[in-house]
């Protein structure tokens, strides 16, 4: 058995010779003949592959914190089209190189809906990346000015990119610069996803640069859905229900007694 296990792990097949003995034991419950416990064996393997190279992706991804399309509570959001969200579940878009902008005032729920994107993209084998503006601006301009290009490289070699809190923090030209050279580079090489809380017709003075804002948005619109999320902080959801219940269980005032 060890020689067996030793000839696995030269072969690559890393997952068998931990299970083996319980896959033997499995096929001979079973009474399989050689062909059903190869392919079973093989099954075996290919899960336990699959299973690490989504491991590998997920904390590739950098996501903050776990997120999933059936988490979000649409009931809160009556505007958000559900039918539109679930399409993008469907992925089609990353496979198109397709982009989403969602859109939308602080709490609704939009970096929600991009990291649930992002996983179901791991999910489906693509590299997918994380990152806030800030975290994106600040790791490019870091260090010598020459090597900016090798900076990128993480923001470029992704199928998918997530781009979070889009308009919180002024720009300078520079940084907008940059901003433009990475969405630039993945036009229709790649998906990026964007959320922010400034409408588009914002982004010429958020940008610094009106001209540079208009050659961005014309590269990053041109094949993007774009998704309009109004409405109360989604994150504040919980704590104004307990107000509403903590008011509700409040006894009335006692009347006062008047003097006789």
């Amino acid at each position: 058995m060890e020689a067996l296990e030793r000839d696995l792990e030269e072969l690559g097949l890393s997952s068998i010779p931990e299970d083996l003995s319980a896959l033997i034991s499995a096929a001979t419950k079973k009474k399989a003949g050689y062909e059903e416990f190869l392919a079973s064996v093989l099954a075996h393997e290919r899960a336990a592959r699959a299973a690490s190279r989504q491991a590998i992706l997920t904390r590739m991804a950098r996501f903050p914190v776990p997120k999933t399309l059936a988490g979000f509570d649409f009931a809160f959001s009556p505007n958000l089209d559900a039918g539109l969200i679930r399409e993008l579940g469907s992925l089609r878009f990353a496979k198109e190189c397709a982009n989403v902008l969602f859109l939308g005032p602080p709490g609704v729920g939009k970096t929600h809906l991009a990291i649930a994107l992002g996983m179901e993209a791991v999910s489906a084998g693509m590299k997918t990346y994380f990152t806030t503006l800030e975290e994106m601006i600040t790791r490019l301009m870091a260090g010598a000015p020459a090597m900016v290009s090798r900076r990128m490289g993480r923001y470029l070699s992704c199928h998918l990119l997530i781009i979070d809190e889009v308009g919180y923090l002024p720009l300078s030209a520079a940084q907008a610069h940059l901003l433009f050279q990475v969405i630039s580079s993945r036009y229709e090489s790649g998906s990026t996803i964007i959320t922010s809380n400034k409408p588009v017709v914002e982004w010429g003075d958020y940008l610094s640069d009106p001209t540079l804002a208009a050659a961005l948005l014309d590269r990053f619109l041109h094949h993007c859905h774009v998704v309009a999320i109004g409405g109360a902080s989604y994150r504040l959801k919980d704590k104004m229900d307990l107000v509403a219940q903590a008011k509700a269980k409040k006894t009335p005032p006692t009347k006062r007694r008047t003097e006789s």
